[in-house]
């Protein structure tokens, strides 16, 4: 199938056709199939899962356990590997900086960050280090704005207990040589967290390939709906974490003399689960499975390498990003102007992008820029798009100069 048949799927484009929408990195649309799933579960299954004894509430049960099965397929995780249902990477992030702080981190010990990191893999572990004498350490970039290899492995000589990065940089679109790094990491004797919540739109990402403990995702950023996300990590690292969050269902035993908490995956998902979002992420991904991921990844490249020869020929732009190992971002700022006025300037012209720091202001401090606009493609989007974007793009500099 066609990254035209794959554009089909979504209404949005049948409902909103004057619009380009560039800005897949902080949300995705999402498939017909999706919403029908949704729609349908609420129809037609709405119960509670795992605790009432009727019909209805099975069904829901099993269409939640198959959702979570579907998701480790995805992930190419093996079965030393469990998925925790999350409200998205954000509190997978939260749940493992609390977790681990709590259980396996001591004063003194250190974590291994990078500079690329979105904010929810950076602030809560340095609430949790402040509190505990934890020492964060950050890995910075070389002089082509990606990660610089050589200082990682002098930082992992220091012995941290955990290392965490993103797969790839959501403010750049540079993606990490993941595999390598989790090998070093774990030589150094490392825990391992990959924030995938880009890396997933790059298609199934092996999670027993790359070899972490840990891999979590975002639900939306995958053609899913907001609110759900998961966490994906080895049995023996799950074990590691004290639960964030504590109630219903991730219990054995309650008294006032002491509570025994439930065993995996339930111990650490307290509450009523989204229920509907964890179907709809399961639908997104049997919609992405009708399709050959290198066909989606080629179509993309191609928009990508469109779009990025096409800012470089606009005099006055300068390019962060680069086309070669790239998730689908580019990211540019237009030196002396505010990339605020650029994106407002775009979207007179209805092309939606996003402007500012993207949830990485160190990245950007340390870049000594302001933000900048970011432009993110998805196998939807298509070329013709991109040509109406330039034409823009280049009107809208002409107008600045």
């Amino acid at each position: 199938m066609t990254a035209a048949e794959f554009r089909a799927g979504f209404g949005f484009f049948q409902q909103r056709p004057d619009w380009v929408y560039l800005d897949n990195a902080a949300t995705s649309h999402k498939p017909d199939a999706v919403i029908e799933a949704i729609s349908q579960f609420y129809r037609c299954h709405n119960a509670n899962v795992h605790r009432s004894g009727h019909q209805i509430a099975d069904e829901a049960t099993t269409l939640f356990e198959q959702a979570r099965s579907t998701v480790l397929q995805f992930l190419g995780a093996g079965a030393e590997h469990q998925l925790i249902w999350t409200s998205g990477a954000t509190e997978a992030l939260n749940l493992l900086a609390a977790g681990l702080t709590d259980s396996f981190l001591q004063a003194g010990d250190r974590v291994l960050l990078t500079v690329l990191e979105h904010h929810a893999n950076i602030v809560p572990w340095q609430f949790y280090a402040e509190r505990r004498g934890i020492i964060l350490d950050v890995v910075p970039l070389d002089a082509v704005y990606r990660l610089d290899l050589n200082a990682y492995q002098q930082l992992l000589a220091k012995g941290p207990k955990i290392v965490s990065f993103c797969h790839a940089s959501n403010g750049l679109g540079h993606v990490n040589p993941v595999r390598d790094m989790v090998k070093l990491a774990k030589a150094a004797g490392a825990l391992t967290i990959v924030d995938g919540s880009q890396g997933v739109t790059m298609g199934p990402p092996d999670v027993k390939g790359l070899g972490c403990d840990f891999y979590l995702f975002s639900g939306h950023k995958l053609y899913g709906p907001t609110g759900i996300g998961a966490l994906c990590g080895k049995l023996e690292a799950l074990d590691l974490l004290q639960p964030l969050r504590y109630g219903g269902e991730m219990i054995k035993q309650v008294s006032f003399r002491g509570t025994t908490l439930n065993d995996l995956p339930y111990r650490l998902e307290a509450g009523t689960p989204h229920i509907a979002g964890a179907i709809g992420i399961a639908a997104a991904i049997n919609f992405l499975q009708q399709f050959e991921p290198q066909n989606l990844a080629a179509h993309k490249q191609q928009l990508l390498q469109q779009l990025w020869l096409g800012c470089k020929a606009i005099n006055g732009i300068r390019l962060l990003s680069q086309v070669q190992d790239n998730c689908g971002i580019i990211s540019l700022v237009l030196p002396g102007e505010h990339p605020s006025d650029l994106a407002t300037l775009l979207n007179q012209y209805q092309i939606a992008v996003r402007a500012g720091t993207h949830c990485a202001m160190p990245l950007f401090a340390d870049l000594q820029l302001p933000g900048a606009v970011r432009f993110s493609i998805a196998p939807y989007n298509t070329a013709d798009e991109i040509k109406r974007t330039l034409v823009a793009l280049a009107s809208a500099v002409e107008m600045f100069a």
